[in-house]
């Protein structure tokens, strides 16, 4: 009873956090201010997904960008081919899931350090066919082989802002379903030791691509309503390994294999991220100092490391309410 009572209380506060969010764009407040919200919940949206393939699944997957840039770019064509925007950011995720099927018979043969190899090269290897195809004609924008997203004057700025919110906080509650699930216990497994998970009867290959196209899925979303926001994208921006760097550092510095951890991580990646804009050619070296600095001090995040203190602890008991 008293924990059907703290959910109904975290669900309730929960809500009132959505709500407040979502009326911030009607109050005039200052566009600078928006914008950090909406790459908070953008950037929280990519580290779950990295943290349900790292953190739980034992997967150092380092392709992410290649979805992320398949979500945006499928998101251009269809806008070129006068589809509904939100059609193409749908067709985006399909796109990326069908991606993630494809390419899991070759990088699921790799282990470790090698499947991080393995998956490292994808993004790159998009980056180059994307420079040199032009899936929309000739049309394109810059030097970089870019193009505009074309239907956005039908989607205001408040409507993207509402889409961050909404895929961020899905992807809170994508990942607490699948760590309550069976499916979550078998990845914990496998993560721990898949040859022991497979000999109790685990489908280690059907977890792992479960996993991973439920990854590329929500993640090519996120990166479709980021180029929604940005109104543009080319190859070195929608499969750059600065994507990478950012989900990475949001897990790790916040805690990863814990829920709260990307939260956390996230909201420091985005102080830093505005904190270190006039010093944009040395921000990811500053930043990577950082990660070294946390990962020697406190290997397991500040989540992890906050879980083992004693206030910690007698908060949680103090939420749980006097034992009886």
């Amino acid at each position: 009873m008293k924990v059907s009572s703290l959910r109904l209380k975290e669900l309730a506060l929960l809500l009132a956090v959505i709500a407040a969010l979502a009326i911030l764009p009607t109050l005039g407040l200052p566009r600078t201010w928006l914008l950090y919200i909406f790459l908070f919940f953008i950037y929280l949206t990519l580290a779950n997904m990295w943290n349900l393939l790292s953190g739980y699944c034992g997967l150092i997957s380092l392709c992410q960008p290649a979805f992320i840039g398949l979500g945006g770019y499928t998101l251009v064509i269809c806008t070129w081919r006068d589809l509904p925007v939100y059609l193409g950011i749908l067709g985006g995720a399909i796109v990326a899931a069908l991606f993630a099927v494809l390419i899991s018979t070759a990088v699921f043969r790799l282990r470790g350090i090698y499947f991080a190899i393995g998956t490292l090269v994808v993004p790159e290897a998009l980056r180059v066919i994307f420079l040199l195809w032009r899936p929309v004609g000739d049309q394109i924008h810059g030097k970089g082989a870019g193009y505009m997203i074309k239907g956005l004057d039908s989607v205001s700025m408040t409507h993207i802002y509402w889409l961050a919110i909404l895929i961020g906080i899905a992807s809170i509650f994508i990942m607490r379903l699948i760590l309550s699930s069976k499916m979550g216990m078998g990845l914990a497994a496998i993560r721990d030791n898949d040859e022991t998970a497979a000999s109790v009867g685990i489908n280690i290959f059907k977890l792992k691509l479960s996993a991973f196209v439920i990854s590329a899925f929500v993640t090519a979303i996120a990166g479709a309503v980021f180029f929604m926001f940005q109104g543009y994208i080319s190859p070195s921006a929608g499969f750059s390994m600065k994507w990478t760097m950012t989900l990475i550092l949001a897990t790790v510095i916040g805690g990863i294999s814990t829920e709260e951890g990307p939260i956390i991580g996230t909201a420091i990646i985005i102080f830093l991220h505005f904190l270190l804009a006039r010093y944009a050619g040395i921000s990811l070296i500053i930043q990577g100092v950082l990660l070294v600095i946390i990962m020697s001090l406190v290997p397991q995040g500040i989540m992890g490391f906050a879980r083992k203190t004693r206030a910690y602890q007698s908060l949680l008991r103090l939420a749980s309410g006097p034992a009886r």
